[in-house]
């Protein structure tokens, strides 16, 4: 299975699916040195977007992760509207789409706060605030969140520091 995580990010844009990422990608692109090997997003979930996200998961040959091969889910707007977080594993790698993480009020919350990071080529994302990313990981609780809030404490330091810095010359 490839992973790539851009690739991913981009089929989503071309079907003018919204969203935010968040988690490892997030983390790495505010400066984190800690590797993921997901993409994790939060969507919007208004009934024409549910129908984006389902093109492109049905393009990305998206499979439930973490379930037997004959458990039964039509891949489709319904069944998301009727869910909230899915894991799934696509041709693309590991893709976690989150309507509500933890710690934050979902999509439009994230959206409002988003930061849009150029990844070059034409590709241009929303990402989630970095105090946004410190709520979700605290709120999620997991010993590689704890770590992870360490180093995420340390990058915005850093940042604060730089900005506090060009600020007096």
């Amino acid at each position: 299975m490839t992973y790539d995580p851009i690739a991913a990010m981009g089929l989503l844009l071309r079907h003018g699916v919204r969203f935010v990422v968040i988690g490892g990608v997030a983390s790495r692109l505010w400066g984190s040195p800690t590797l993921t090997d997901d993409v994790d997003i939060c969507y919007d979930r208004s009934e024409l977007n549910l129908d984006r996200l389902a093109n492109a998961l049905a393009e990305l040959d998206a499979r439930l992760r973490g379930v037997d091969d004959d458990v039964p889910f039509i891949l489709d707007a319904e069944s998301l509207a009727r869910g909230q977080n899915f894991t799934f594993t696509t041709t693309l790698g590991p893709l976690d789409i989150l309507g509500l993480p933890a710690g934050v009020g979902g999509f439009d919350e994230l959206s409002a706060n988003a930061v849009t990071f150029d990844l070059g080529e034409g590709l241009s994302i929303d990402v989630c605030d970095l105090d946004d990313l410190i709520r979700m990981k605290r709120a999620a609780g997991r010993p590689k969140d704890r770590i992870e809030l360490e180093v995420l404490g340390a990058v915005r330091d850093e940042r604060t520091r730089k900005d506090g810095r060009s600020d007096e010359n």
